[in-house]
């Protein structure tokens, strides 16, 4: 099953370069394992990871990138070293290719290495409320960053069960009639931000 996330790594340019990573979403383990000796993450360091990253985020193409560091032969590493996504903004990213049910986790990664954690938080109630049927996943929900505490994550299950409670409630009213899709968008951003300090972020698909 895997638990997905998301890693933004910028580029020279300012924009981001966008990576999968099937485990990176599991108790937020990419946080610490994303360096510049170990860009990708991996367990211990080798020399392609540093060489290719550099050339990918200096506006290289991945083909090319991967033809020239025979990526196919690589050992693996946490995060795939060929993008999914080149060249986009971190709007766009969020927007655009951040699906809020399938990734659990959201990394931005800067020129510095300076890594940032977020949870991603899924607006969809089609598991809440049995009168809607689908609900978009992609740039549809809230990122709210996560506190660390040497080195550990701080509250981080208890946001998942605050949030998914808050769904819970949200989705009995819809089915009541007492809200409806708008309605129930704008309550969960607001208790959502009466629940935390955080600067959270959210993005609305149409």
């Amino acid at each position: 099953m895997g638990h997905r996330a998301l890693v933004a790594y910028e580029r020279t340019d300012g924009n981001y370069n966008l990576h999968y990573t099937h485990w990176g979403g599991l108790n937020l383990r990419l946080m610490h394992k994303i360096t510049a000796a170990t860009p990708f993450g991996g367990d211990r360091r080798r020399e392609w990871p540093p060489d290719v990253h550099a050339e990918l985020t200096a506006g290289a193409e991945p083909a090319t990138v991967q033809e020239q560091f025979d990526l196919e032969a690589a050992a693996m590493t946490d995060v795939e070293p060929l993008p999914q996504e080149t060249d986009v903004s971190l709007t766009e990213a969020i927007n655009d290719h951040l699906d809020f049910l399938l990734h659990e986790a959201f990394y931005v990664v800067d020129r510095a290495f300076e890594v940032t954690a977020y949870r991603t938080l899924w607006f969809g109630l089609k598991y809440e409320a049995t009168c809607i049927a689908e609900s978009p996943t992609v740039g549809h929900g809230a990122l709210q960053p996560v506190q660390w505490h040497e080195g550990k994550p701080v509250g981080d299950g208890f946001t998942r069960g605050q949030f998914s409670g808050m769904k819970q409630v949200v989705g009995e009213m819809v089915d009541r009639g007492m809200f409806d899709r708008d309605g129930a968008l704008e309550y969960l951003q607001g208790k959502l931000f009466s629940t935390t300090d955080a600067e959270v972020r959210v993005s609305l698909a149409v």
